[in-house]
């Protein structure tokens, strides 16, 4: 109870430190749009009327000319900024919150949170096609991560609070108390698996992030869409199938134009630093033709869903935002990839509708949810957020069905079709079995027991990097001239299908145990009739000799 306590407080404290960071990048953003947008471009592109502005694009005397030019030195400076100073700053910042809760401890360096609001807000600011979900998202946990150093947590509390401090960064942001708290525990895993323990302090941090964010900017939804929008026929939900297959078919194709463009930017031989530059190039030749194109493309989402586009924009919209969010992103610049395919999704859902003649807000808010829902492998999280968003609540049956559809869509095609990349998020692991966070806790809980068993003395054991132990297979010593070695069975391991009684390791000597075994994702402490496995992680106790001979069956 007392440590539920505790948690509670930080819960608190990070739902205010969220929501005040996500008013300083904002306030960031601003700053950098007013810069290169008013004062070098002359070009004002539509807004919203919920951060107050207004739906008009504003072209100066100069035309569009000028846009090429603060793209490249947006992309410059970012990229002088990140490579400098924090290079794991670089792209759309989730995946490095969410590689630092599964393979870093929870562990996000200090000077990444400063390096990454600043890197973005110059991206962003000078047209760069990116959102802001990604330089929250980090910005957020790396505030998290740094609270909890100070307090000197440990690590599992580590690892919930930078989930906390993402989720309230991200509810401020985006309005979205309900569904960002989802996103902030699903969008670790791309098979349809929760941080639930997590939850509870996600919801709530998210929601004193949403509740102080509306002092600053008021509690209405961050889109406009008609009342009363609903599924009123049987017909309807066919359309909207259609749609959610539509959706998981071009959430299949994101991920790889995404991250092929990125393996793209690797092979050119120069400095990273001036990356970020040539794909705010490339932007900046399409923006010249398309300047929907440019930033997250908010004011240009509402539009879409007022049916203020002609049929062939959104499809030529539909593929330059893809192509334009690769290129700022993949090249090294800093931002997210949410607000970037929220637009497409918006685009495809508006065509569909002039196509099949149905209403384009409905169309456009579900293609929202359902094209980054399925690319991003957050199905639930963003059916939520998107309804938040825009206050659709109305069109949540609709719009679950299209997410589904379009999740499985694109989980077969990625399968089917063999694609290298299936997420928009890469560090996120398939299910909790694959997480080193939950893989430690069960090593600590087999060598608490070894302990007490044992009866070794703890100062052995006070050291241990665990990581380090499972990714190299470095043997731990004990007392009494023993080890512990930890490794996995591959498929083609003769001690595979074979049981423990057998001893397959080393059948010659008797002076050798299996503590425990780690199998999709339990603690298994084995008997002499238990059968082994291929993908079994096996934490053997031996003598140093014996051992030596016992690892030759794990290598390779």
């Amino acid at each position: 109870m007392r440590k539920q306590a505790h948690l509670l407080l930080d819960t608190l404290v990070l739902g205010i430190i969220g929501a005040l960071g996500a008013e300083l990048f904002r306030f960031l953003l601003e700053i950098f749009q007013t810069i290169f947008f008013e004062y070098i471009a002359k070009y004002s592109p539509p807004g919203l009327a919920s951060e107050g502005k207004k739906l008009i694009e504003t072209i100066g005397s100069n035309g569009l000319w000028l846009i090429p030019l603060i793209l490249v030195i947006g992309g410059l400076i970012s990229g002088f900024i990140v490579y400098t100073f924090a290079p794991e700053a670089e792209g759309h910042g989730t995946d490095t919150a969410v590689k630092a809760f599964h393979r870093k401890a929870g562990e996000i360096r200090k000077r990444v949170t400063p390096v990454k609001i600043i890197a973005s807000a110059i991206t962003i600011g000078s047209g760069g096609a990116a959102g802001r979900e990604g330089p929250t998202a980090l910005f957020s946990a790396g505030l998290g991560s740094i609270y909890a150093g100070i307090l000197k947590r440990s690590e599992k509390e580590r690892r919930l609070l930078v989930l906390i401090g993402m989720a309230a960064g991200l509810s401020a942001i985006f309005r979205s108390p309900i569904g960002t708290a989802l996103f902030a525990v699903e969008v670790l895993y791309s098979d349809m698996e929760f941080e639930t323990e997590a939850l509870i302090y996600t919801m709530l941090g998210s929601i004193i992030a949403y509740t102080i964010n509306s002092i600053f900017v008021g509690w209405q939804p961050l889109f406009e869409i008609p009342k009363n929008l609903a599924a009123e026929h049987f017909i309807d939900y066919a359309w909207y199938a259609l749609l959610g297959i539509a959706s998981g078919v071009i959430g299949t194709l994101l991920p790889n134009v995404f991250y092929y463009t990125r393996d793209l930017f690797k092979k050119i031989p120069i400095k990273n630093h001036f990356k970020p530059a040539i794909g705010a190039l490339g932007v900046g030749v399409i923006a010249l033709a398309y300047p929907q194109v440019l930033g997250g493309g908010y004011g240009w989402i509402q539009e879409a869903i007022n049916g203020q586009m002609v049929i062939s924009l959104l499809f030529i919209l539909l593929f330059a935002k893809m192509i334009a969010f690769a290129l700022t992103v993949s090249s090294g610049g800093s931002g997210g990839v949410f607000a970037p395919t929220l637009f497409v999704g918006a685009m495809l859902g508006s065509l569909l509708a002039e196509i099949f003649h149905q209403p384009p807000a409905a169309f456009a808010v579900i293609g929202m949810a359902a094209v980054f829902g399925s690319s991003a492998r957050v199905p639930i999280a963003t059916l939520l957020m998107v309804t938040e968003m825009t206050g659709g609540y109305n069109l949540l049956v609709p719009a679950a069905l299209a997410v589904i559809i379009g999740f499985y869509v694109q989980d077969f095609l990625s399968i089917a079709l063999k694609v290298k990349y299936i997420s928009l998020y890469e560090d996120q692991v398939e299910r909790q079995t694959n997480s080193q966070a939950h893989k430690m806790e069960h090593i600590k809980r087999a060598l608490s027991i070894l302990k007490e068993q044992k009866r070794i003395d703890p100062g052995t054991l006070g050291n241990i990097d665990l990581v380090s132990l499972l990714e190299s297979n470095i043997p731990i010593n004990l007392t009494n001239d023993e080890q512990l070695f930890i490794g996995t069975l591959s498929p083609k391991n003769p001690c595979v299908n074979t049981l423990i009684i057998e001893r397959c390791f080393n059948k010659e000597s008797k002076d050798w145990k299996i503590v425990a075994i780690i199998r999709n994702n339990e603690l298994l402490f084995p008997d002499p009739d238990f059968r082994l496995e291929k993908g079994d992680e096996i934490l053997i106790l031996s003598s140093k000799e014996i051992l030596d001979e016992i690892k030759k069956n794990f290598e390779n």
